[in-house]
């Protein structure tokens, strides 16, 4: 199964700031059925904020993401079984590693799966720490800034 518009939304908005919250629909993903094996890839310019100014600092000072393009998760789904697929939500865990900013690091979250018309949608929400990943946020805006970024993911997953 496949996609390459998988949505990631995140947001590290803190109260009474500006919102700080991106969205990028070109993820790519692969889960395969008979493993379990979920291998996700994002380009981290693809990320859209409502200003563009924001967006240019998250690339440039943030993220680097001339040197750091992609983030990267290879992992696998606990227990998975195709079979047992349907169209009511089931619940797994998710354990792999995730890559980010030149750094990997060790996550364990849980996913959310649907089979509906032969298509796999997988959700999830978990927080990212930028401190883990050796993203450095500058003392001026370090308070406007969520420590703990909430990521949200929903892939809908194809036959290949």
């Amino acid at each position: 199964m496949i996609t390459r518009t998988g949505k990631i939304t995140f947001e590290a908005s803190m109260p009474s700031f500006e919102e700080i919250k991106a969205t990028n629909n070109s993820a790519s993903c692969i889960l395969d059925e008979s493993t379990g094996d979920f291998v996700a890839l994002v380009l981290i310019k693809s990320f859209k904020f409502k200003a563009p100014l924001m967006e240019e600092h998250f690339n440039e000072n943030y993220m680097e993401s001339n040197t750091f393009p992609k983030a990267t998760f290879k992992g696998k789904i606990q227990n998975f079984d195709a079979k047992k697929l349907s169209a009511t939500k089931s619940t797994y865990d998710l354990q792999g590693d995730l890559t980010i900013h030149g750094v990997t690091k060790k996550i364990n979250t849980k996913i959310n799966l649907v089979l509906n018309s032969g298509k796999i949608t997988a959700t999830s929400n978990f927080d990212i720490h930028p401190q883990d990943y050796n993203i450095e946020i500058p003392n001026l805006v370090k308070d406007k800034i969520a420590k703990n970024v909430n990521t949200i993911i929903n892939f809908i997953l194809e036959p290949q």
